[in-house]
């Protein structure tokens, strides 16, 4: 069974896309947002998300409602499509991980390649669920889901794990993490190892995340780090 949800400012879009929803051979159960708010509110787990961009009325459009979304703590992300009538809106889909880009009015057989898509993906999650990163400090061990980690700090032996609710510090060489995280995690600078999935933009000198901090960029790793970035987007949306 795929969790969907629509949020979209029209009714008769809505009413279209579950017709679409609808016409696929997937079971499914589909809910239903007329704002950003109203989806945000709602903390129910959602497998595939049809986000529409421009929201009315509310202060919230469906981009920044999809990075609010990217930044909780939890162990499942949905699969994001953006259905919206501008296509200005393309490269930005990037950075907040959509899977894909539908630009109104939706063609039915376009919707259903997508779709089938999306639902392969969803099921390819299920079944590898989010990995996780276990470390020992003192006397106690901690588990925490990579999608937790804004990124990884390094300093006189020990690292810093930067998360959504804290700090976590233990004793560890940032050059192993490197290697066990290289899928999502990059390192930017000798003392940072970043997740690719918060990073938010960047410069030739500094990154910047997506709950605001900006780290130091190395000039050495600035191509490199581009190169996996980009790799990372396109793997991440599918495209």
């Amino acid at each position: 069974m795929i969790k969907i949800a629509i949020c979209d400012d029209e009714a008769n879009i809505r009413d279209y896309l579950s017709s679409l929803i609808g016409a696929q051979s997937c079971p499914c159960e589909i809910v239903e947002y007329a704002s950003a708010g109203d989806c945000l509110a709602d903390h129910r787990e959602i497998d595939l998300l049809f986000l529409d961009i421009e929201l009315a009325p509310s202060c919230l459009d469906g981009m920044e409602l999809a990075r609010k979304i990217r930044e909780r703590a939890t162990m499942t992300q949905p699969v994001i499509i953006f259905v919206t009538g501008y296509e200005r809106y393309v490269f930005d889909a990037f950075d907040v991980g959509a899977f894909q880009y539908l630009l109104k009015p939706v063609d039915e057989e376009k919707f259903a390649q997508v779709f089938a898509r999306a639902v392969a993906q969803i099921g390819t999650a299920k079944e590898k669920p989010g990995r996780v990163l276990t470390l020992q400090s003192a006397n106690t061990s901690k588990t925490v889901p990579l999608d937790s980690i804004y990124y990884i700090e390094s300093s006189n032996h020990k690292v810093e794990l930067h998360l959504k609710d804290g700090e976590f510090a233990c004793y560890a060489k940032i050059g192993d993490l490197e290697l066990e995280l290289q899928e999502q995690f990059f390192r930017i600078h000798k003392g940072y190892l970043v997740n690719l999935s918060y990073v938010d933009g960047y410069s030739k000198t500094e990154v910047t995340l997506t709950n605001g901090e900006k780290l130091l960029l190395s000039k050495y790793k600035y191509q490199d780090f581009v190169k996996a970035y980009l790799r990372f987007l396109k793997r991440g949306t599918g495209l």
